[in-house]
């Protein structure tokens, strides 16, 4: 199923597609903050750091099914598959969007 995107939210998983620790952190403000499996990353140089990381760790394919709004957050319910430990999952990408960029990301079950 394909959902609407704001375009900073299509823009992250398109480049998350690509495996792209340089496209990702693209995405982000310059002090943004990733909160992912317990671990804090901020600004592009961590982000960029922590995909690298991730892509070269596991293969996987993402697809976004359900968008919706809590508070100030944007939240895409997204379907991963891939050779990572408990595959698939469900995953919430809680997005904070700052103008055209992402400002913060929490990435839980």
């Amino acid at each position: 199923m394909t959902i609407g995107l704001p375009q900073m939210i299509a823009d992250y998983f398109t480049a998350d597609r690509q495996k792209s620790g340089d496209a990702v952190a693209a995405c982000f403000t310059a002090d943004a903050t990733i909160l992912d499996e317990g671990h804090t990353y901020i600004g592009r140089d961590a982000i960029r750091q922590w995909k690298t990381d991730s892509s070269s760790k596991y293969s996987y394919s993402v697809e976004p099914f359900s968008i919706s709004t809590e508070g100030d957050r944007t939240v895409v319910v997204s379907h991963l598959v891939g050779d990572f430990p408990g595959s698939p999952v469900d995953l919430r990408y809680q997005f904070v969007v700052d103008g055209n960029k992402i400002a913060g990301l929490e990435i839980t079950l």
